[in-house]
């Protein structure tokens, strides 16, 4: 078992990252265990406007140099940092779950995913940026280019709290850029860790400032600055839009990630040992806490029966505690409002008359545990089935068809990731072309995406950017187009 992280007089202590350096801030934010809220496992300056204006007074200074860097150095940099936090993946995995709550095999694959980002970008430094276009005119040499932004606001969420800073981070880097960089107050190690490894790399001083504290304190300093060229944010849909909203008037390019009411359809024909296990996975693991976890399971009446059995003892089966435990599947939601929030939606389900088939209250210890919780015969245009909960709780509804049932699916404001479990190449084929979201997934669950591959919703669950592989260069960079006529 990794070693977890000391409570009491030997609670290590964080300061900002300003300008290549680290200092301490204005006042202290305790970072608790989710499993045991009387531990601490860190405590964090917090920042105020004034060290907003220095991380990007100090971001402005170093991005010409940046800019100005080889690709090829930063892609050294990159992969120095990535060895770094291979190196230390354990440590990583033992606070993360301290401080987040997901179980420790999550937890590292949580950290091996930040070294596979890493390395992804720092290889991609190596690759073409542009295009060698033809011109009408016989001497005219025309070609594109792609530039970074500038300075680019980095604000990232809880839920994945070393992944999404590196799947943000890494790219920004690697294609020109200064950073601004707040991680959420509930998770805040596991961005020091990664400060700390870019930092050790090499990334020269003010091309990465990290600030922590309240997103009531400093969230609108951090946004509106006058020195932000982008704003990249993963979270809630209210924070997010207001973000947009804000921003976009300025001319300020953003990137939003937001919120998800994910399903899964199965059909007659589905192997409901796959589709069983995945829609589990999709929707318990990590405690449901993910913008693609499995909210919605959308059964074909012949199979419904025997599929809601199955789902039943594999969930009853599942064991809730502390994620640092030995045969633990699911640990505690992130924190006691977060917790609350799951509360209510279990009270919106009662009052709203769904089939309570297992869990539907607070889990036993002192940690901010929910049991895991299924209900059946869920109408679709419900509160419960068209609201994001974010937390181990699934809806069963039931279609008669494949078309029925991708009308349920669509039927929601969110439009980020869907399942299908078939054997049927035509329906797959169907579900791909006719699903209202940016990830499809044909017998596997919802929750799963690769580093290498574009990510991101359609309709409200983000502002139709999208992050990681490749596709990641549109946000953080712009094209300049040259005609050069000898």
């Amino acid at each position: 078992m990794a070693e977890i992280p000391p409570s009491g007089p030997d609670v290590p202590s964080y300061g900002l990252f300003l300008d290549g350096r680290w200092g301490q801030g204005q006042g202290a934010l305790e970072n608790r265990n989710p499993a045991d809220p009387s531990t601490v496992v860190s405590t964090h300056t917090l920042a105020g406007p004034q060290d907003v204006e220095q991380a990007y007074a100090a971001a402005r200074a170093a991005a010409p140099g940046w800019r100005r860097t080889s690709p090829v150095k930063r892609g050294e940099i990159l992969y120095r940092a990535a060895e770094l936090i291979a190196s230390r993946v354990e440590q990583i995995a033992a606070e993360l779950t301290a401080e987040e709550g997901k179980t420790l095999a999550e937890a590292r694959g949580e950290a091996g995913r930040a070294v596979t980002i890493l390395r992804f970008f720092a290889g991609d430094c190596s690759q073409p940026t542009g295009e060698m276009l033809p011109s009408v005119a016989d001497r005219t040499l025309l070609y594109s280019v792609r530039e970074p932004l500038g300075v680019v606001c980095v604000i990232t969420p809880w839920n994945f709290p070393i992944a999404i800073p590196t799947w943000k981070l890494a790219p920004a880097l690697a294609y020109g850029n200064a950073v601004v960089f707040k991680p959420s107050d509930l998770t805040p190690l596991c961005a020091v860790r990664l400060v700390e490894a870019l930092d050790e790399a090499g990334l020269p001083p003010g091309v990465l400032n990290m600030v922590t504290g309240m997103p009531a304190e400093i969230g609108d300093a951090l946004t509106s600055h006058v020195e932000a060229d982008g704003i990249s944010f993963t979270g809630s849909n209210p924070v997010g839009r207001a973000i947009q909203a804000a921003a976009v008037p300025r001319g300020v390019k953003v990137q939003l990630e937001l919120g998800g009411k994910n399903p899964v359809i199965v059909l007659a024909d589905a192997d409901l040992d796959v589709a069983v296990d995945q829609t589990l996975r999709g929707a318990m693991f990590s405690t449901g806490q993910k913008c693609t976890a499995t909210s919605r399971a959308i059964l074909h009446p012949s199979i419904a029966d025997e599929f809601t059995e199955r789902m039943l003892s594999a969930t009853r089966g599942l064991r809730v505690g502390d994620g640092a435990r030995e045969g633990v599947h699911i640990g505690p939601l992130v924190s006691e409002p977060q917790r609350e929030r799951v509360l209510s939606y279990l009270d919106v389900a009662r009052d709203e008359a769904h089939e309570l088939l297992t869990g539907g209250a607070a889990g036993d210890g002192e940690g901010w545990f929910v049991q895991p919780t299924v209900y059946a015969g869920v109408d679709p245009g419900s509160r419960l089935g068209q609201e994001e909960v974010f937390g181990p709780v699934l809806g069963l509804m039931q279609a008669d068809d494949l078309e029925q049932a991708l009308e349920i699916a669509n039927s929601v404001e969110f439009g980020l990731s869907a399942s299908l479990f078939t054997r049927d190449l035509a329906a797959a084929l169907a579900f791909a072309r006719e699903a209202e979201v940016g990830v499809v997934h044909v017998n596997s669950e919802t929750a799963g995406a690769e580093p290498q591959a574009p990510f991101g919703g359609m309709k409200r669950s983000s502002s139709h950017s999208r992050e990681q592989g490749k596709a990641a260069v549109h946000f953080f960079t712009e094209t300049k187009t040259v005609y050069i006529t000898a």
